[in-house]
């Protein structure tokens, strides 16, 4: 389980009800479907960001939904994502507070939770984040561990600096 704090690890139960997926395309259609079925908010714990999901997401925030997150300071990030970005107007959408985002020296575990479904993506055997394969779930309980564990490491985190990111 890499990274997390043994208090998440005493409540790994929670996350019984989950469904292995596996396979990067699986991983980012279930990611898609976070989003689309998202209401109220979208969290995120990156330590690599799939450009095929900028755009989607942004739609979603542009109608409303919270969008929060944490980025490794050494995440990957794609060629042309701060161009992307600006052409989306995502600067317009933190000025509107609808984007609020933080940075972590490492991310080991990748997270990405709405308030109806989440998953998590656990680290490989070398502690390295591994976004092929996670468990999904639209359970309570196993989205209260997500959200429990996103805010724990969201009042960890430190200001987000985009100097750090290397497309």
């Amino acid at each position: 389980m890499g990274d997390i704090p043994h208090k998440f690890k005493i409540r790994c139960g929670q996350l019984a009800n989950g469904q292995h997926i596996k396979g990067f395309s699986k991983v980012i259609e279930k990611w898609k479907s976070i989003y689309k079925n998202a209401d109220e908010y979208v969290y995120e714990i990156l330590s690599e960001v799939p450009l095929d999901l900028i755009e989607p997401l942004v739609n979603r925030i542009k109608k409303g939904i919270k969008f929060n997150y944490i980025f490794s300071e050494s995440a990957i990030v794609p060629e042309g994502r701060k161009s992307l970005l600006k052409k989306l107007g995502f600067d317009i959408l933190m000025e509107k507070g609808l984007v609020e985002r933080k940075m972590t020296d490492n991310v080991q575990t990748v997270l990405v939770l709405s308030e109806k479904e989440s998953c998590v993506l656990f680290p490989d055997k070398n502690g390295e984040s591994d976004i092929s394969e996670m468990f999904y779930s639209d359970d309570p309980m196993f989205n209260e561990w997500c959200l429990d564990y996103f805010r724990y490491c969201w009042y960890g985190s430190d200001i987000f600096k985009e100097s750090k990111l290397k497309e």
